[in-house]
């Protein structure tokens, strides 16, 4: 019986491809779910995760984000396309 051995350093679960990059949340499209003076909270219409933006700049209103409107968001710290 013959063992081989990997030629590289096994991965940790942490640094598995499989886990979700951070950057995901830039490549999903949300559906509004509520909106409440500075925060609002979106859906994931494909993950159906749930999150909570909060603008501390101001208020947010449904006028502005009617619930079931879809929008993306953007990464604030990736370059601007030209």
């Amino acid at each position: 019986m013959k063992f081989w051995s990997r030629p590289y350093p096994a991965e940790s679960a942490s640094e598995s491809p499989m886990r979700p990059k951070e950057r995901d949340i830039f490549e999903e499209t949300y559906r509004v779910v509520a909106v409440e003076n500075q925060s609002m909270t979106i859906q994931g219409v494909r993950s159906g995760k749930l999150l909570t933006i909060v603008n501390p700049s101001g208020p947010l209103t449904e006028s502005e984000y009617p619930p079931g409107r879809l929008i993306a968001l953007s990464d604030p710290l990736s370059p601007t396309p030209n």
